[in-house]
C-alpha cells in the first residue's frame, strides 16, 4: 500500500501524523512542502484548505492531522492502538485532542505574534490550558494510560514549539507546569516521538524568520 505524507518539518500538525505512522511501523514517502510556493500536488490533494499535512494512501488524500491519525489507527489496527476501545473513553480522547487544537495552538500563537496586553492574555490562556491538561494527565504515564495514545500524539508536538513560545513571551512553561514537561520528556523516550519531533531550535529559527516576513520584528 503506497503511503505519502505531504508535510513541513516544523509543523506540529505534521508531527502528529509522523508519530502515528512510526507507532504503527508504516513505511511512507515524506515530501517536504514549501508553503510560500505551494506545489501542484498539495493543491490537488488538499484543494479545500491548501495546507499540510496531507496523508496520501493509495492515491487518496486524508486531510487534517487528527483525522489522519484516526485513519491511521483504523487502517493499521494490528498494533499499537492509539484510541481507546471503549466508546466513552474514545470520545473523551477526541474531546481533549480538540481542546489542544483550540486552547493550546491559538494562545501559543499569540506569544510570537502579539505584544502588550494581547501577548499577556495569550500567555495566561496558554498556561491555564496546559494546567488543565496537566490535571487530566494526573499521575498516569500517558493521557490514555500506560502507553502512548491519541491525546499524547495530539499534544506532544507542541513541545517543539514551547522554546519559541517561552523566548518570545518571556516566561517558563516548566516553572508553571512541571508535570507536563516531565510527560513531554517521557514521550521523547519513545522512538516514534523522538524521530518525528522537530528540534526546538529549528522551530525557533523558523519563527524568527517568519516574524520578520510578517513584519513583527
Amino acid at each position: 500500500m503506497a503511503v505519502t505524507l505531504l508535510d513541513t518539518r516544523v509543523s506540529p500538525f505534521g508531527m502528529r501524523v509522523r508519530i502515528a505512522l512510526e507507532e504503527k511501523g508504516v513505511k511512507y514517502e515524506y515530501s517536504e512542502q514549501d508553503l510560500r510556493n505551494k506545489g501542484p500536488m498539495l493543491l490537488q490533494m488538499n484543494p479545500v484548505y491548501k495546507k499540510v499535512p496531507v496523508l496520501i494512501h493509495n492515491g487518496k488524500p486524508i486531510c487534517e492531522s487528527l483525522i489522519a491519525v484516526q485513519y491511521i489507527d483504523e487502517v493499521w489496527n494490528n498494533k499499537s492502538p492509539l484510541l481507546p476501545s471503549d466508546p466513552y473513553q474514545r470520545a473523551q480522547s477526541r474531546l481533549w485532542a480538540d481542546f489542544v487544537d483550540n486552547k493550546v495552538y491559538f494562545p501559543g500563537r499569540k506569544t510570537w505574534t502579539k505584544k502588550g496586553q494581547e501577548l499577556e492574555a495569550g500567555k495566561n490562556d496558554l498556561i491555564e490550558s496546559l494546567k488543565l491538561l496537566e490535571g487530566e494527565l494526573g499521575d498516569k504515564p500517558y493521557f490514555e494510560g500506560d502507553n502512548l495514545g491519541y491525546v499524547d500524539i495530539a499534544l506532544v508536538p507542541f513541545y517543539s514549539w514551547f522554546h519559541g513560545y517561552e523566548t518570545f513571551g518571556n516566561f517558563s512553561i516548566e516553572a508553571e507546569c512541571p508535570k507536563l514537561i516531565a510527560w513531554c520528556k517521557r514521550c521523547l523516550q519513545n522512538e516514534s516521538v523522538s524521530r518525528s519531533l522537530a528540534d526546538p531550535q529549528e522551530v525557533y529559527g523558523f519563527l524568527v524568520e517568519l516574524r520578520k516576513k510578517l513584519g513583527f520584528e
